[in-house]
């Protein structure tokens, strides 16, 4: 039986969407940064429009003609904050596409350990955050990821899109993630190689 949507958990439906930039990307970059700082020093549920406004030294009105919610705020945040565009990577394999993606995704969650842990947190007892996080992050990955693939089968590499495709996410930011709490110790290149070699390839091969 498939799983609920966590944003469901409160009878939302995953419908929120990040807005489209009405500022300059730097002073855009510039409030994304201050609502950073204060996640990490207050974490999801502390954190305010007030809060945020002040760092930023502006007023709540610029934040909510930027975005709709807090959530959509902080999800924005966190796409703006990842080392590298999964659109972007492209190393001429898919092996080697997928060990660089794999490595910034490990240098994010090993930087931003408790952003990243409070964050999931608050998306399973908050339907808005769960909501945002879904249709704005998760499909953000899968379109980036997805490209990623098509390159493969370009190449020959796959012979089609792989029924494992849709797990990829998953798979990705379960190794860099789940790790430090199993074996007490980040993902570092040689275990991230053997992760994709071992586990991620054979899954996109055979499927």
């Amino acid at each position: 039986m498939p799983g609920r949507p966590v944003g469901q958990l409160h009878g939302q439906a995953p419908d929120a969407r990040i807005r489209r930039p009405r500022m300059t990307p730097e002073r855009e970059r510039e409030l994304l940064e201050a609502v950073l700082g204060v996640l990490r020093e207050s974490g999801y549920e502390a954190l305010s429009m007030d809060l945020v406004a002040t760092r930023a030294r502006c007023s709540k009105a610029t934040l909510y003609r930027q975005w709709h919610s807090k959530a959509e705020m902080v999800v924005a945040a966190m796409i703006a904050n990842r080392p590298v565009d999964p659109g972007a990577v492209d190393t001429g394999s898919l092996r080697g596409d997928l060990i660089s993606l794999v490595e910034e995704l490990s240098s994010t969650a090993e930087k931003d350990t408790a952003l990243i842990a409070a964050i999931h947190h608050a998306a399973l007892t908050d339907g808005d955050l769960a909501a945002t996080l879904h249709a704005s992050l998760a499909d953000y990955e899968l379109t980036h990821l997805s490209g990623l693939l098509d390159r493969a089968v370009a190449r020959g590499e796959l012979s089609g899109q792989p029924g494992a495709a849709e797990f990829l996410p998953q798979l990705l930011f379960g190794a860099v993630v789940i790790r430090p709490l199993i074996d007490g110790m980040f993902a570092d290149s040689a275990y991230l190689a053997r992760f994709v070699d071992l586990v991620v390839l054979p899954a996109l091969r055979h499927s």
